[in-house]
C-alpha cells in the first residue's frame, strides 16, 4: 500500500462539515451559482478584482461578510484592530472545513494574478500527509466540470509567523468559465487559517514571470555497498524453506513469522519514528518480524534533500537489521516499489544483497506489489504496455508506475541477488497489487540456485480482496505464503463504492485464516497516518479495530475463521 508521501492513495470516505453546495445535495444549485456569479460579474465591472468584497470588510444583515458564507461551524469573520478576515477552523479531528465561492471568469481572460493575505496556527497534519490546510482552487466550465490543468493549491502546516502575503500566477484554460475557490482545513487534525484581501485580477500570458532555471546538481557519484560485518550478539537462525514452511538451518524446527509493516522511509529520507517502531514492535507487541518500507532512489541517495549519496539512509535500515538480529527477530527488505520488474531494481538489488548477504535475519523482499502485467511478464519480463484499466475485478490501488517499460521479470531479480553470492530467503508478490497467486502454481513458480534458502510467495489481503482459497490458499498447501501486508478499518477505500465490511468481524476471520493456516504475515501498518493503521498515535496505542486485534494475535490469543471470504 501507499502513502506517500510515500506515497502511500488508499484515502477513506471524507467526513465533510462545509459550506459547499453539490448539485446532489441541492438540486437548485446550479440557479445558485448562477446568480451567484451573475452577481460577481456586476461587481466586479467597475473593478479589476474579480472577487467581490475579498477584503471581507462589507457586512452582511447576518454580520458575516457580505456575499461569502454565513457564519457557521469552524466559518466566522473575525474583527482584529478594525479589519475583518476570513477564518477557518477545524472542528474536530479529521472533519473537512470547507467553503466553496465561485468566481466569474471573463470572455477572453488568458491568465490570472491572485494575491492575498494568510496566517495559520497550529495546523497538525491529520491522517494522511496532504490532511492540512489550503487554499484549494479548480477551473469549472459551464457545466460545472472541472478543467485542467488546475491552478496551484498551496497548503499550510504548523504554525506562521504572522501575516503572509502570497502571490500566484497562472494560466486560465480553455472552456473555464469561473474560478471556485475552495479554502478548507482539508481533515487536518486541528488548526486555524486566516484569509484576508484576496485580489485577483486578469493578466496576459505573456506576462506571468517565468521562474529562473535552476542549476542542475551533478548526480551524486555511486557508492557501491560492500558486504556488511555480521553485527555482534546475532540470535537469529538463518531460515530455509522446507515444503511449505520456513524452518531454522540450526535445529530443523518451524519458524513462524507473525510481526508488523514498518512505513515511511518509502515517502521520506529519513523515516519517521523507526527505531522507536521496531523496538515497540519487537519488545511490546511480540513481533519476530519487521516489513520495512524502502525505495530505490533513497538508498542510493538521489531523494530531494538528501547531500551523501544516501549513506544515512543506509545506515539507518543497517540499524534496523542489526537490532532484529540481535532480538531473534527478521527483517523483509520490502522494495516499496511497484507494477513489473525493471533494471531499476535488479540495481538495487545487486547492492542491498551485497550488503546483507548470508545476514540470517535478512529476508529480500523483491518487489512490493506488481500489478497490471500478465504472468509471462511477472516471471520473464518483456515489453509492458502503458498501463489502462485493470481487468474486471480488480482495483487500482494507487496511481503509481502507469508507464510503459521494460521488464526484466522477477526471475532475473532472483538471479541478481543469487549472483552476489548472497544465499538469503527471498520473498516474491504475486500479481494484482500482490494478492494473486494462482499464476505460480501454473508454470511460473521462480527457480532457485541449489545453494539458495529459498522462496517465499508473498500476498497482501484486504477487504475488498476475494475468494481466498484461489487467490493464496491453494498456494499455501505447496509453498511457504508471507501475507505481507493486511488490514481493515471502518471507512472503505475510494474503490470500494461506499462499502466495506464490519473491521472486528473481517479482521477476526482474516487472523483465524492465517493461525489455522500458519500463514507468516506482517500486519499493515505501524503508523498512525498509513492506513489501515494499527496505531492511533507516536505514543503506539493500537486502533480499536485493527490494532488491538494484532496486538492480542501476536500476544498469543488464538482466533476463529467463521467465514471464509
Amino acid at each position: 500500500m501507499e502513502n506517500v508521501s510515500c506515497q502511500t492513495n488508499n484515502q477513506p470516505e471524507i467526513p465533510v462539515t462545509r459550506t459547499e453546495h453539490t448539485l446532489k445535495q441541492r438540486p437548485a444549485f446550479a440557479l445558485m451559482l448562477a446568480v451567484c456569479v451573475a452577481w460577481q460579474g456586476l461587481c466586479h465591472a467597475a473593478d479589476e478584482n474579480l472577487i467581490a468584497n475579498g477584503d471581507f470588510q462589507k457586512v452582511s444583515e447576518q454580520g458575516a461578510a457580505a456575499q461569502w458564507p454565513e457564519v457557521k461551524a469552524g466559518i466566522s469573520y473575525p474583527v482584529e484592530d478594525g479589519n475583518r478576515f476570513l477564518r477557518i477552523t477545524s472542528t474536530e479531528p479529521g472533519k473537512h472545513v470547507m467553503i466553496y465561492h465561485p468566481v466569474q471568469v471573463p470572455n477572453g481572460t488568458e491568465a490570472l494574478k491572485m494575491t492575498f493575505r494568510v496566517r495559520w496556527q497550529d495546523v497538525e497534519v491529520g491522517a494522511q500527509s496532504w490532511y492540512d490546510a489550503r487554499m484549494m482552487m479548480e477551473f469549472k466550465n459551464a457545466s460545472h466540470q472541472t478543467v485542467n490543468p488546475k491552478p496551484p493549491n498551496p497548503n499550510f502546516k504548523g504554525t506562521s509567523d504572522g501575516w503572509q502575503t502570497r502571490e500566484l500566477n497562472f494560466v486560465v484554460p480553455g472552456g473555464a468559465t469561473y474560478l471556485a475557490f475552495m479554502p478548507s482545513l482539508f481533515q487536518a487534525k486541528k488548526g486555524t487559517m486566516d484569509i484576508d484581501d484576496m485580489v485577483l485580477t486578469p493578466i496576459k500570458a505573456s506576462a506571468i514571470p517565468k521562474p529562473e532555471p535552476k542549476p542542475v546538481p551533478p548526480p551524486p557519484q555511486l557508492v557501491r555497498s560492500k558486504a556488511m560485518p555480521l553485527p555482534e550478539g546475532v540470535t537469529s537462525a538463518p531460515l530455509k524453506v522446507k515444503g511449505n514452511r520456513l524452518v531454522s538451518m540450526k535445529d530443523g524446527q518451524e519458524v513462524w513469522l507473525q510481526g508488523v509493516a514498518v512505513a515511511s522511509m518509502e515517502w521520506t529520507e529519513g523515516g519517521e519514528h523507526i527505531m522507536e517502531s521496531v523496538e515497540k514492535a519487537i519488545k511490546v507487541w511480540n513481533a519476530n518480524v519487521i516489513r520495512l518500507a524502502v525505495k530505490s532512489p533513497f538508498w542510493f541517495g538521489h531523494g530531494k534533500y538528501q547531500k551523501d549519496g544516501g549513506v544515512k539512509y543506509r545506515e539507518l535500515v543497517d540499524q534496523v537489521a542489526t537490532f532484529c538480529q540481535q532480538n531473534n527477530a527478521y527483517l523483509v527488505l520490502d522494495l516499496h516499489e511497484y507494477r513489473a520488474a525493471t533494471s531499476a531494481h535488479a540495481d538495487f538489488w545487486q547492492d542491498a544483497a551485497t550488503r546483507y548477504a548470508n545476514h540470517p535475519g535478512v529476508i529480500f523482499g523483491l518487489l512490493n506489489e506488481p500489478h497490471g502485467i500478465s504472468w509471462e511478464e511477472w516471471r520473464n519480463g518483456g515489453d509492458v504496455a502503458k498501463k489502462g484499466e485493470e481487468k474486471e475485478g480488480v482495483a487500482a490501488e494507487n496511481k503509481a508506475s502507469q508507464d510503459a517499460v521494460r521488464s526484466v521479470g522477477m526471475q532475473a531479480l532472483v538471479d541478481t541477488v543469487r549472483k552476489t553470492g548472497a544465499r538469503n530467503l527471498v520473498s516474491a508478490g504475486g500479481l494484482d497489487w500482490a494478492y494473486d497467486l494462482g499464476g505460480v502454481l501454473n508454470g511460473y513458480a521462480l527457480d532457485d540456485t541449489p545453494d539458495g534458502q529459498g522462496i517465499m510467495y508473498e500476498t497482501h489481503v484486504y477487504p475488498w480482496k476475494g475468494n481466498w482459497q484461489k487467490r493464496f490458499l491453494d498456494a499455501a498447501e505447496k509453498y511457504p505464503i508471507l501475507v505481507g501486508e493486511v488490514g481493515c478499518q471502518p471507512t472503505p477505500m475510494p474503490w470500494q463504492n461506499g462499502k466495506t465490511e464490519d473491521p472486528l468481524t473481517w479482521g477476526a476471520d482474516m487472523i483465524g485464516c492465517i493461525q489455522k493456516h500458519r500463514l507468516n504475515w506482517t500486519a499493515w501498518c505501524f503508523h498512525p497516518r498509513s492506513s489501515p493503521c494499527l496505531l492511533l498515535d507516536w505514543d503506539y496505542t493500537p486502533t480499536p479495530y485493527w490494532g488491538e486485534p494484532v496486538l492480542r494475535a501476536l500476544k498469543g490469543e488464538k482466533f476463529e475463521m467463521k467465514k471464509m471470504r
